[in-house]
């Protein structure tokens, strides 16, 4: 029987099923406090795992979360990224590696700890050497800022690369159930054991879902959403989701999708399903 825990990095132990806090509202209002309130309901329900970057509100939804949780319980770990400057007008925002910058982002602190236990680098910047990118954070890692570090949208290629630069504890790739694009990716993490972080990890369309997965959500009683959730933890034990949601209501579907039990013939069904394009977007 597959694990429900994953260690990250061989030492943080999390519950494989986290939550993804990109969607939550930040603005001042009744929307920031229901925001508050779901994040503080995924902690109630048992999510050991919550996934932010700096990318989101540019550090607002790590102070939302650091207002709705902190002091955090010692089984909590927070996932944060860094990497993507801010706009600057007339300059959009864009992929920013150069060792000075990733600096200042780690140390802003909105997060109210000394050391980011899951620190990933949000993109890789084509316009800086991996091993100064890598580097940087490496050298915060030997200072106690960071715990260990991930990477975020990589290729095969990148993840060798980087393997030969720092200790990889996971890496944060889109990936679901009808968008596999990086099949090999996973692949590679799952021979490595490095955490492998699907972010959308429902897929758009399955709320127009195919013939095989509303006949398997029928017959588990459950959405399509949580069949797709659940053929995710059934692909690899290293396979974290983060599914992310602004309401608790829709947070409570996900969580259960956790102790939602496929069959080796239902998983094998849905596999069989020929992925579709991806949608493009950040995360």
């Amino acid at each position: 029987m597959t694990s429900s825990t994953f260690r990250i990095g061989g030492e943080r132990s999390v519950r494989r099923l986290g939550f993804g806090a990109m969607h939550l509202p930040t603005a001042p209002g009744p929307a920031r406090d229901a925001a508050i309130a779901v994040a503080r309901r995924a902690v109630d329900l048992g999510v050991t795992l919550i996934d932010t970057a700096h990318l989101y509100g540019w550090g607002a939804n790590e102070e939302l979360l650091a207002e709705a949780l902190y002091p955090y319980p010692d089984d909590l770990l927070i996932a944060t990224k860094v990497g993507v400057a801010p706009p600057d007008p007339p300059h959009d925002a864009a992929i920013c590696g150069r060792p000075d910058f990733l600096r200042d982002q780690v140390e802003q602190g909105r997060l109210r700890v000394d050391r980011l236990e899951l620190l990933q680098l949000h993109r890789v910047d084509p316009e800086v050497p991996l091993a100064d990118q890598l580097g940087t954070l490496r050298e915060l890692q030997v200072q106690g800022s960071i715990g260990h570090i991930g990477l975020s949208e990589v290729t095969v290629a990148e993840l060798e690369e980087a393997r030969k630069i720092i200790d990889v504890a996971s890496v944060q790739n889109r990936y679901n159930l009808l968008d596999r694009e990086h099949e090999a990716v996973l692949d590679a993490c799952d021979a490595a054991g490095i955490a492998f972080l699907p972010w959308r990890p429902v897929h758009p369309a399955v709320s127009q879902a195919t013939t095989e997965i509303v006949a398997v959500a029928a017959e588990l009683g459950a959405t399509a959403a949580q069949v797709s959730l659940a053929w995710l933890l059934g692909r690899s034990p290293v396979v974290l989701p983060i599914p992310g949601t602004g309401t608790i209501g829709h947070l409570e579907e996900n969580v259960a999708a956790a102790s939602l039990r496929l069959s080796g013939d239902q998983w094998r069904r849905l596999d069989r399903i020929q992925p579709r394009r991806a949608f493009p977007s950040t995360a």
